[in-house]
């Protein structure tokens, strides 16, 4: 039948059709796989719970298995039957203007859909018409685990691989081999002899039980591992910022001493100037002590002339005028002896400063590339640290799950140790049936009958 169902509840008819007893979980995936994709798999598998819970056709046992109560009302019973007779969908509108009484039309159409609703018999497309589940079922879209199970429950005494290939492959195309591992595989799949299997509904739900717990166990240990590694990876940011920190001072410093190094040139440039000054000054000082040797010589000839030559007035006059002009030279050179020793000083008390300056700054990068070392130490043992207790935490953590996994094993034991306990109990009961088929053979006989029945008379009350 082609046709897309319109609702959840009638996806959940069809699925619990085909299979007598399903989980809620299960059903949510093959539900998922045709409708409320954009949601995620949990949030649909609440939907589906409450879908069930809502609508009484639903019914769980004690397994917590849901199951379809195909049976319906007797109200829908005619309409089950029209369904029969024209073997295709049809709308409630339709049988409504066909029927005989038409009394309260609109109010009848309602209440026939609200029982439609809870009724098992019957889906509803998206075109507003009403089929039978049983013409919808997609056995293709289901696992070939299910068809399985499913073929175990048509053939409840147990199945042979034949006989489960051939009822497997009417729903889904598959091979023997495919089906041979999948019995292979899972516990719940029992082998009596070499070629008759059974299905176990116990086993197969503690199995279910025992993986779903083995599921939520690794999930919580993978969201735990996140977290851990999520707080390593702030450490190691942490770490990474520190480090840039150093690193960066570190440039700081290796800035500072560069320009300390120019500090100390432009203070060996100054030095040496210092030096030529110096030798400069010397160089001035000889010249103004023979300037004044010359002075002398020339003050003791005036002298000599003046007493000598009186009557050279002129020539006296002009040798005063050179001496007049000699003295202002002698002071002008006074004057700038006096500029140049103040300088001097000056530079001197520069020179103090400057030396006061890089003292005062070696001292403190001195200061601070010591602190750097040491804290470039301080945060290496932290990082040393932090790696052992992160490989202390990975190795507590792969202990947890060799633990995890030798719990599951020991589990498995003992499910299999069950089944060996239940096939002995198994053949004592086919082992007692014979002995009794026996004893009721040797009663059988008319003489035998009748001395019973003497016997029972005589007996004393």
């Amino acid at each position: 039948m082609n046709g897309k169902l319109s609702s959840l509840t009638d996806e959940l008819k069809k699925t619990l059709f085909f299979f007598d007893g399903i989980t809620a979980i299960d059903a949510a995936t093959y539900v998922h796989h045709k409708m409320l994709q954009d949601y995620s798999l949990l949030q649909v598998e609440e939907k589906v719970n409450l879908c069930l819970k809502q609508n009484p056709c639903f019914t769980v046992d004690n397994n917590n298995l849901w199951r379809l109560c195909i049976e319906g009302s007797e109200e829908n019973d005619s309409f089950y039957k029209t369904l029969l007779k024209k073997k295709e969908p049809i709308s409630l509108r339709d049988v409504i203007k066909n029927s005989k009484t038409k009394k309260a039309k609109v109010t009848k159409k309602l209440a026939e859909e609200a029982a439609l609703v809870t009724d098992a018999r019957f889906v509803q497309l998206e075109n507003g018409n009403w089929g039978l589940t049983e013409w919808y079922f997609e056995p293709e879209q289901y696992s070939i685990k299910h068809l399985v199970i499913k073929a175990f429950k048509i053939h409840a005494n147990g199945a042979s691989l034949a006989q489960l290939h051939e009822t497997v492959n009417e729903w889904r195309n598959t091979t023997p081999q495919v089906i041979q591992q999948l019995l292979l595989k899972f516990p719940y799949f029992e082998q009596i002899n070499k070629e008759l299997y059974t299905y176990n509904e116990k086993i197969h739900l503690a199995h279910d039980r025992m993986v779903r717990r083995y599921l939520n166990l690794l999930k919580a240990q993978k969201q735990k591992w996140q977290y851990d590694r999520e707080k390593l990876n702030i450490k190691i940011n942490n770490l990474k910022k520190h480090i840039d920190e150093i690193s960066s001072a570190q440039k700081e410093a290796a800035a500072a001493l560069a320009e300390r190094a120019n500090v100390i040139d432009q203070y060996h440039n100054l030095s040496t100037q210092l030096s030529e000054k110096d030798l400069l000054l010397s160089m001035r000082k000889k010249e103004i002590l023979r300037y004044r040797e010359q002075l002398a010589k020339l003050e003791s000839k005036a002298n000599s002339i003046l007493y000598q030559c009186r009557l050279w007035v002129r020539r006296a006059k002009d040798k005063e005028m050179e001496v007049a002009a000699l003295k202002k030279y002698n002071e002008k050179n006074q004057t700038s002896l006096e500029t140049m020793f103040s300088k001097l000083h000056q530079y001197k008390e520069r020179d103090r400063e400057n030396k006061a300056k890089m003292a005062e700054l070696k001292e403190y990068y001195t200061n601070r590339i010591a602190e750097l070392q040491t804290e470039i130490v301080e945060l290496k043992q932290q990082l040393e640290r932090t790696k052992e207790n992160s490989q202390y935490e990975e190795r507590k953590l792969y202990q947890d799950i060799n633990h995890m996994s030798n719990d599951l094993k020991e589990t498995l034991e003992r499910a299999e140790e069950l089944q060996k306990a239940v096939r002995l109990l198994e053949q004592e009961l086919e082992k007692s049936k014979e002995s009794k088929m026996r004893l009721e053979s040797k009663l059988r006989p008319l003489p035998v009958r009748l001395v019973i029945k003497i016997c029972s008379l005589f007996k004393p009350e």
